[in-house]
């Protein structure tokens, strides 16, 4: 039965988290995060009821998403259900206690924390970042944070307890509490007290006024206050407020941006008459409502705090001063001495002109407006950058619109009105690198452009030298190859950069050819030229005294020697357009006869005759094996390369004399069939 209970109760918080998807916009204060209730921490805010709205999807990131019930997998939205909010801002590190007990104790409220420290209030509903604590909990009654609790964070469920762990606040962090009502049928409301936990979230800052400014003549008046109070204890009739001054009285006070919050820190006073230019004092006194302004905490500013005011007089505003980046500038920022209307601002940038050395078009224009629609700035983009130097002036005429610019007074700039302005020579760091080349050095030119003013100039090489002259020249060895060169220049405003890879393979002249190490008779002896570099010219020399200036030298043949093979050198000269040389040699040794075979006898210890054992003529062959074994099958020796001969000995202990059988296998080129040869030799001592 309880297991029936409990799926029936699952199922009611997964349809109804699935209906409460469709978004019902919130117009009530309070009733989401931009609007939320100032909080202080000794209230108990009473909410007698409830309006329906919400249903916008908060993550929630401890908390699954998903259920599984009868094989079946259920989604789960956490939404603000029928939701108030509230905001503040802790003082004192600590933990965090507070109670919401529903006027109907069988109705389900939810609560989750946020912690929106220098991010707007509206992320709560994508940034899980902001993500602090929470308690979703399916049961009804009494939910909240306090010292009973055992978890921070309590999910969607019945298996969730109503009472969380408290969590810690810290100092100088800014928050959001939700209250979401999940008993969407019975909106009877519920008591929301801050209790129990050890964190300050009262400011004890005295309230009080910080500065006044009249902007024109007088009419209107705005009050600074040093910290966010109360709109609804600002006295509508403006008799919180009085102007020691007989030429005008103040009829009405309204908190700045108060329709789309409970509090304010700036208020606005309107008079009925404009006051003379001069100085005057703004007092505040209990007004029609019993008080003057009350903070969070409904404390006052005490009856009789005062602040000066000046009254200026009414001039067009003029363009006060300007920023522009010096370099290349493709826009420039006026500032002014007082908000101009962003209306009276043609997009077009028509209420400017630039003139001068470099009159570039304008092409557009914008203020950086503030909600009520003044700027106290404005950026006039040109249609291309500047990028000589010298000096330049901004004119003020009537644009597009039929006016020049007209500030939060009504009060017309006058046309004509300028700034001047300096900008600077842009620099180029293109350089030209110029390679004089030797037989085993390269003498390089830089060289980069003495103009515009340049005044610094950094060269880094790949070896790490440096330079600071315009031009110069370094020399490298040509086995250098490439030097990557860096270039910063500037004439002290501007600057400029670039890198140049040198390339230094111009001619590593290198002779290299290859000839076969043995020649056997009647072969055809043939060279395989390697050599690399702009060659112009080659010399070949035979050591027998032949000669060859082509590329490739012709084939030729070597006389059979006679009793002894012979050798032969050949050397290579190359020579480049510069008169660079490289030469190269190699031997070939000429055979008397490359006929393969073994001798039937050697004798190690005698002068004469062979006194090692190994196959002769053999200089060619390919996948070479050379084996022998004495009489009673014993391998006493074995190579794969024609100058491992035997010697007659294993180990260094010299065989006795007698027969020895040998195997020989060979190949006479890569693509040719395996080569099996098998005899005897005797060995005598």
């Amino acid at each position: 039965m309880v297991r029936l209970i409990s799926l029936f109760v699952l199922l009611s918080f997964i349809c109804s988290s699935l209906f409460a998807q469709i978004a019902v916009p919130c117009t009530t204060l309070g009733q989401t995060p931009s609007t939320a209730f100032p909080v202080c921490g000794t209230n108990t805010f009473n909410q007698d009821s409830v309006p329906p709205c919400g249903g916008t999807t908060i993550p929630v990131p401890p908390c699954p998403t998903f259920v599984v019930v009868n094989n079946i997998r259920y989604q789960i939205s956490y939404t603000d259900i029928n939701p108030y909010w509230y905001k503040f801002t802790c003082f004192k590190t600590g933990t965090l206690g507070f109670t919401l007990t529903p006027n109907n104790l069988s109705d389900d409220y939810d609560w989750q924390l946020f912690d929106i420290t220098g991010h707007d209030p509206n992320e709560v509903y994508t940034n899980t970042a902001l993500f602090f604590s929470c308690n979703w909990s399916g049961n009804t009654g009494i939910t909240g944070a306090n010292s009973s609790g055992q978890s921070l964070n309590n999910c969607g469920g019945t298996d969730y307890p109503t009472i969380s762990a408290m969590p810690t606040v810290t100092a100088k962090h800014d928050y959001l509490l939700l209250v979401s009502h999940f008993t969407s049928t019975n909106q009877s409301g519920y008591k929301l007290a801050f209790d129990g936990g050890t964190a300050s979230i009262t400011d004890t800052t005295p309230p009080q006024l910080r500065a006044a400014r009249a902007p024109c003549d007088g009419t209107i008046i705005y009050i600074k206050l040093n910290k966010k109070m109360k709109c609804g204890s600002i006295a509508a009739d403006g008799s919180d407020f009085i102007i020691n001054t007989k030429q005008s009285n103040i009829i009405s006070a309204s908190g700045v941006k108060c329709d789309g919050s409970f509090d304010t820190d700036s208020v606005l006073l309107v008079l009925n008459n404009p006051i003379t230019p001069g100085k005057y004092t703004i007092h505040i006194k209990n007004g029609s409502d019993g008080n003057t302004i009350l903070d969070i905490c409904d404390n006052q500013i005490p009856p009789g705090d005062s602040l000066p005011v000046t009254i200026y007089p009414q001039f067009p505003t003029p363009m006060d001063t300007l920023s522009i980046t010096q370099c290349k500038p493709t826009q420039l920022t006026l500032t002014f001495n007082k908000n101009i209307q962003c209306s009276t601002i043609a997009t077009d940038g028509s209420d400017f002109i630039i003139k001068g050395n470099h009159p570039v078009p304008v092409d557009s224009a914008y203020g950086n407006c503030d909600e009520n629609g003044f700027t106290q700035s404005i950026t006039v983009r040109f249609k291309k950058p500047i990028t000589l130097d010298g000096m330049d002036t901004i004119y003020l005429k009537k644009g597009i619109d039929g006016n020049t610019l007209i500030n939060e007074c009504g009060k017309e700039s006058v046309v004509g009105n300028y700034l001047p302005f300096i900008t600077y020579d842009t620099v180029s760091a293109a350089f030209t690198s110029v390679i004089n080349f030797g037989c085993t050095i390269a003498d390089i030119t830089f060289r980069n452009a003495v103009n515009n003013h340049k005044n610094n100039w950094l060269w880094q090489f790949s070896d790490g030298a440096t330079d600071t002259i315009p031009s110069f020249s370094r020399q490298l060895p040509i086995t250098y190859l490439i030097d990557t060169v860096h270039l910063n220049v500037s004439n002290g405003i501007c600057t400029d950069s670039t890198f140049q890879i040198v390339n230094l393979l111009f001619d590593t002249l290198k002779a290299i050819f290859e000839i076969p190490e043995f020649y056997c008779p009647n072969d055809n002896f043939i060279v395989q030229d390697q050599s690399s570099g702009k060659i112009s010219s080659y010399l070949w020399e035979y050591s027998d005294g032949e000669t060859s200036t082509l590329p490739n030298p012709p084939m030729r043949t070597f006389p059979v020697p006679g009793l002894e093979e012979k050798d032969y050198t050949l050397t290579l000269k190359v020579t480049n357009s510069i008169g660079c040389i490289d030469s190269a040699s190699h031997i070939t040794r000429v055979m008397q006869s490359c006929y393969i075979g073994v001798p039937s006898v050697f004798t190690p210890d005698s002068r004469e005759g062979h006194r090692k054992l190994y196959p002769e003529g053999i200089f060619k062959a390919i996948d070479f094996t050379f084996v022998v074994y004495n009489r009673f099958g014993q391998q006493v020796f074995i190579s794969h390369n024609f100058d491992n001969q035997w010697d007659g000995t294993i180990n260094g202990n010299p065989q006795p004399s007698g027969t020895y059988v040998w195997m020989l296998s060979y190949r006479s080129s890569l693509d040719s069939p395996p080569i099996f040869k098998k005899g005897t030799t005797v060995l005598l001592r």
